[in-house]
């Protein structure tokens, strides 16, 4: 798992062209969580780590793409956004 989200993280500070589209919609998105959301967010408590609403979404969105793109599946949207 923090394979994937090393993936997503370093897939997020690579491209400067997605970057503001991504941040876009992390504002769009930030009132409507999801469960990856809920679960990145329960697991930041746990371990004591806190990050902004926009990172997490960076983060959440960049693993489902991730996730899409190596198994050519859709992530159902109740999962993710």
């Amino acid at each position: 798992m923090s394979d994937l989200l090393n993936k997503a993280k370093s897939a997020l500070s690579s491209g400067s062209s997605g970057a503001g589209q991504t941040s876009a919609q992390g504002n769009a998105g930030a009132g409507q969580e999801d469960y990856a959301d809920k679960g990145l967010d329960a697991a930041e408590k746990k371990f004591g780590m806190s990050q902004n609403r926009q990172t997490n979404e960076k983060i959440t969105d960049g693993a489902r793409g991730l996730y899409e793109k190596e198994t050519g599946k859709t992530v159902n949207s109740k999962f993710s956004n």
